[in-house]
């Protein structure tokens, strides 16, 4: 156990102790499935998994991986103890630690008119130095873009082509008033270590004059040796847009690495991946952030209703699938009504997804009149400017007045808001809606293809609680399915599981999450980059292949050799265990018995060659046997799987 995360499990047990449990604290003893109860292909989901097998599985399945000393204090405080209080985590104060790396990413707790003055276009911000183009008529705005124009001196040259080039324009900050000329050269030529120093010593004060006192190229040259405040200074001097990008990201990898509350951030990742949007379409740049905040985040436990009426009064969502502009057709001959710019009339894209997607699920019996009879009811949905704060609006004036039928259901003539509402109950409590929350949920958390027995029985608590989210999550986590052979280490980790399960493997520390996120994008599953609103597939074939396995090896191996910037794994605390055993060293970061191709793969690392082959692939000219064996053991068959 480390020094770091003892206080953490020790609140965590205390805390344990005033709990009234709703079962006795120990281990878990669930009943045996008959194998009658399913189909035979599903018969190893009815043998229960050893006792000494429940804490692995349950830290490999319910939390993103666990850290040094995880397994000890989970024995200690008791399996059905550490259940429910992931079951309610507002009984576990949040990590201290986690609290302290959020608190520069300001973005994330703005809303959604703050984040748009903060973080204007990079074109306004030039083009107003230049003299050139109207102001943005949005007071706050204006203020920003003013503010950030005159860091630059007007100058008389030629315009440049690109919006982005300010090489017509002079900087009023002088990189020599901040640092001397020996600081600057390094900066110019410097190993990293030395520029990261120099750039962790600039005062606050002194700060955005550093930033503006350099070029744009010089400013993305240093974006990874900065800390977090310089180097979030320095995005916003080139593309402010991007800052709330890369602080969304940053946030959602150190919630997955740091927090006290695991399952309740798997299961956040999970419902924005269901209700999935794009970052890279328009304003949802400016509009996830909320999105996740106050439509996701707050509705995991909660019933699914509360869920989907938060997602579909989302600006985000309604941005994203178009129904800010879906509004009645006006009658024959009549000017539309209300018109926002782009194709006007009914748009179908959020009734389409909100039924196969987001509810009942494709070949669940609805028709392509459904939708367009769905696509009515939410017709005036909108998005309100950004001077009135950017929210939901409904417009009444451009709701289709006229009777809908949706699924047999008869919605009547006149009505307004209260139609889309009425979908929403209907398809909140549906029978189809439960099943097919119930598979996804199944698949994500116990296997590609679940047995029948367990999601009807989730099923069933949807029905029979009103779609309460942690009721049903509860019969899940508490089923003899979900701790059968059949679920152990069942499925693949995503690139997402995977890096996170890797830093919380080696106790690395995370001073910037800035570049595990572009490791994503090389692995495959850039953070809120999946453009199709199916969101990314959890199931296990999608992420195996021979050339995504070898990205995982080398990201393990770069990893434990840090070489990748703002995270530190101190390869030190290895030394003496790889050299008494280093298949021992295999163990510790596993936390299991290596297998026998990677017990073989770590033998081999005693030879020369291989050890070179290996550390140029991490990009270290030093090879170090500790990091080597840790680096073959986060890349082996064996941690893919949990």
């Amino acid at each position: 156990m480390t020094r770091r995360s003892q206080p953490t499990i020790l609140i965590v047990i205390a805390l344990a102790l005033l709990v009234e449990p709703i079962f006795a604290a120990g281990l878990l003893n669930p009943k045996k499935i008959k194998a009658k109860s399913n189909p035979p292909q599903y018969v190893r989901f009815s043998q229960v998994l050893p006792q000494d097998e429940q804490l692995f599985h349950a830290l490999e399945r319910l939390t993103f991986g666990p850290k040094p000393g995880d397994l000890d204090s989970l024995q200690h405080l008791g399996l059905r103890n550490w259940l429910e209080l992931q079951l309610h985590p507002e009984r576990v104060p949040e990590n201290p630690e986690l609290q302290q790396r959020l608190a520069p990413l300001e973005s994330l707790r703005m809303s959604i008119r703050e984040t748009y003055v903060h973080y204007p276009p990079p074109q306004w911000i030039r083009a107003v130095a230049r003299g050139q183009g109207n102001l943005p008529e949005d007071p706050e705005v204006r203020a920003v873009v003013l503010h950030l124009a005159e860091r630059y001196v007007r100058k008389s040259a030629a315009t440049p082509n690109d919006p982005n080039d300010d090489s017509d324009l002079d900087l009023k900050a002088k990189l020599d008033d901040i640092l001397t000329p020996q600081q600057i050269a390094v900066l110019k030529a410097g190993a990293s270590e030395e520029r990261r120093r120099i750039l962790a010593a600039i005062p606050p004060q002194k700060q955005r004059d550093f930033v503006w006192a350099l070029r744009p190229a010089e400013r993305r040259q240093l974006f990874l040796a900065a800390p977090v405040p310089l180097r979030r200074e320095l995005m916003l001097s080139i593309n402010p847009q991007n800052v709330v990008a890369n602080d969304l990201s940053e946030g959602k990898l150190l919630r997955a690495i740091y927090s006290n509350h695991q399952l309740e951030e798997l299961l956040v990742d999970f419902w924005f991946n269901h209700f999935n949007v794009f970052q890279g379409k328009g304003a949802d740049r400016y509009l996830i952030p909320t999105y996740e905040r106050e439509a996701i985040r707050p509705h995991v436990f909660d019933t699914f209703y509360n869920l989907l009426l938060a997602t579909a009064e989302s600006p985000a969502m309604l941005f994203y699938l178009d129904n800010w502009q879906s509004v009645a057709p006006p009658p024959a001959g009549a000017a539309a009504p209300g018109k926002r710019g782009g194709k006007h009339g009914l748009n179908e894209n959020y009734g389409r997804e909100l039924l196969e997607l987001h509810t009942l699920g494709v070949n669940s019996g609805y028709t392509q009149q459904d939708v367009i009879e769905v696509a009515r009811c939410f017709t005036g949905w909108t998005i309100a400017n950004q001077q009135k704060g950017g929210g939901f609006e409904y417009k009444d004036k451009v709701h289709d007045k006229g009777q809908k039928t949706v699924l047999g259901h008869i919605i009547p003539a006149g009505g307004g808001m209260s139609d889309g509402l009425e979908v929403l109950q209907i398809l909140a409590h549906h029978p189809a809606t439960a099943h097919h929350l119930s598979l996804q949920l199944a698949r994500r958390f116990v296997a590609d293809d679940p047995p029948p027995s367990l999601v009807n029985r989730m099923t069933q608590t949807f029905l029979k609680s009103g779609g309460d989210l942690r009721q049903v999550t509860q019969t899940m986590v508490r089923s003899p399915e979900f701790w059968s052979q059949g679920a152990y280490e069942a499925k693949i980790k995503t690139p997402f599981e995977l890096v996170v399960s890797a830093v919380r493997a080696t106790n690395a520390d995370v001073t910037s999450a800035f570049l595990l996120a572009r490791e994503l994008q090389k692995l495959g599953e850039p953070l809120y980059g999946k453009v199709e609103p199916t969101g990314y597939s959890s199931a296990n074939a999608d992420w195996v292949s021979s050339a995504g396995l070898l990205d995982r090896m080398n990201f393990a191996l770069a990893l434990v050799h840090n070489c990748v910037p703002g995270v530190t794994v101190n390869t030190a605390q290895w030394q003496s265990t790889a050299e008494e055993d280093p298949l021992k060293l295999a163990r510790l970061v596993l936390q299991q018995n290596p297998s026998g191709p990677t017990q073989a793969a770590i033998r081999k690392t005693f030879a020369a060659q291989p050890q070179v082959d290996l550390a140029r692939n991490a990009k270290d000219t030093q090879p170090g046997l500790p990091a080597l064996i840790a680096g073959l053991a986060l890349g082996s068959p064996e941690f893919q799987r949990h």
